[in-house]
């Protein structure tokens, strides 16, 4: 072990050094993952079963698990080293009124859908492989010493971003601004609710990770997502960003784009050796794409067929239940509503249309009133939309 990197989920991280753990690599550097030794049983079990879902993946842009130590003590869990931490403190650390080092920039246009890309070529994989995170967002994105972004390990974060999580009754902490609605309402969690996730984390990206659905609490988050609103555009947020994120933000789950689609639509925007590297390109990449094109082919109805109504269906909840109705209904009668003149420069607002002057950055704490909200730089990549003085507040449903 060489330094401290921070304190994880469950103990403190550090950076070592790596003998013979990688074929054809007699040292690597690595990230060497801990449990206090105060750990509770069940905490030390939930440390290595991350660790055993790991295992299974083996793609560029996930984080590869090196390796575990279970005989004595602490166990340790030997990770991919990703020198510049999570995407949301990587992001936040190079907007432009936080750091007095003239260096650092914001990241351009090109970068940003680089690394968006990169994400969603790592869910493409996770997605190919019938796994379903839950838990997309920056924090839970890491970034290498070249950087590229790849998914991170699996819920070790959750308690160093503990403002990020809620509580909804007993179901556990729920990261409801990154949640579909589906997800809110019926407790439902597919690979379209991750790509729900994924929009949220691209308007991270453009507003450098600033808080989502800012203004509201999370209570109101979660009845005013079920309820059809979506986020407003970030200011200088360019077109393909932004339509990337409203296709993603479709309420109808079917109507969101795969992630193999969502990477086929970044394709015109990568690096030279994207091809060499993604699960996109790999044979197994090409395999899943060659099955969703026989899937999304169209079929001619047989004449001789009869149109018929069912009411078969009724509910597809997987943990609903009348509690959880009346929790919900309760929520919303506990809930203060927010004041139609409060400026709410995030999301659709639910409220009668009007328009405001702009006070409002980023949305987060260390904004400037003359900072632009997007953030993102453009060096000729691509075409930035100008900033809006007026915000126009109005009622949007996917």
């Amino acid at each position: 072990m060489l330094r401290e990197l921070g304190q994880g989920s469950f103990g403190m991280v550090y950076e070592g050094i790596g003998h013979d753990i990688v074929e054809g690599q007699p040292t690597i550097r690595c990230a060497i993952k801990t449990v206090n030794e105060h750990a509770t049983d069940r905490e030390r079990s939930e440390f290595l079963n991350e660790a055993s879902v790991m295992k299974a993946f083996n793609t560029h842009h996930v984080v590869r698990l090196l390796g575990v130590v279970s005989q004595g003590q602490p166990v340790l869990v030997i990770m991919e080293l990703m020198p510049f931490g999570d995407l949301k403190s990587y992001l936040r650390s190079h907007r432009p009124d936080v750091s007095d080092d003239p260096t650092i920039h914001p990241p351009t246009l090109k970068r940003i859908l680089q690394m968006a890309i990169e994400i969603a070529d790592g869910m493409a994989y996770l997605s190919a492989k019938k796994f379903v995170h839950r838990d997309l967002a920056a924090r839970n994105c890491m970034v290498a010493e070249d950087l590229t972004v790849k998914i991170g390990d699996f819920g070790m974060t959750r308690d160093i971003y503990e403002t990020d999580y809620y509580r909804k009754g007993t179901k556990g902490l729920l990261p409801v601004r990154w949640m579909a609605p589906e997800s809110l309402k019926d407790g439902v969690f597919t690979s379209f609710s991750d790509v729900w996730s994924y929009g949220v984390v691209l308007w991270e990206m453009a507003t450098l990770a600033s808080q989502p659905y800012q203004g509201l609490s999370n209570d109101q988050v979660l009845r005013y997502v079920i309820e059809g609103g979506v986020m407003e555009r970030p200011e200088n947020c360019p077109d393909k960003l932004y339509e990337l994120m409203r296709q993603c933000w479709q309420h109808k789950t079917t109507l969101r784009p795969p992630f193999m689609e969502l990477v086929s639509q970044l394709l015109t925007d990568i690096s030279s050796n994207f091809a060499q590297v993604s699960f996109y390109h790999s044979t197994a990449g090409q395999e899943v794409r060659t099955q969703y094109a026989i899937t999304m082919a169209p079929t001619s109805d047989d004449p001789s067929t009869p149109l018929r109504m069912t009411h078969d269906i009724e509910d597809f909840s997987l943990g609903g239940s009348d509690a959880d109705e009346e929790e919900l209904d309760q929520e919303e009668e506990d809930e203060t509503p927010v004041p139609p003149t409060q400026l709410n420069p995030h999301y659709h607002s639910m409220s009668a249309t009007q328009s405001q002057p702009s006070k409002m950055g980023n949305g987060s704490a260390v904004t400037t009133p003359t900072a632009p909200n997007g953030w993102i730089s453009n060096n000729g990549s691509g075409a930035a939309a100008p900033a809006n003085p007026i915000i126009l507040m109005k009622t949007t449903e996917c």
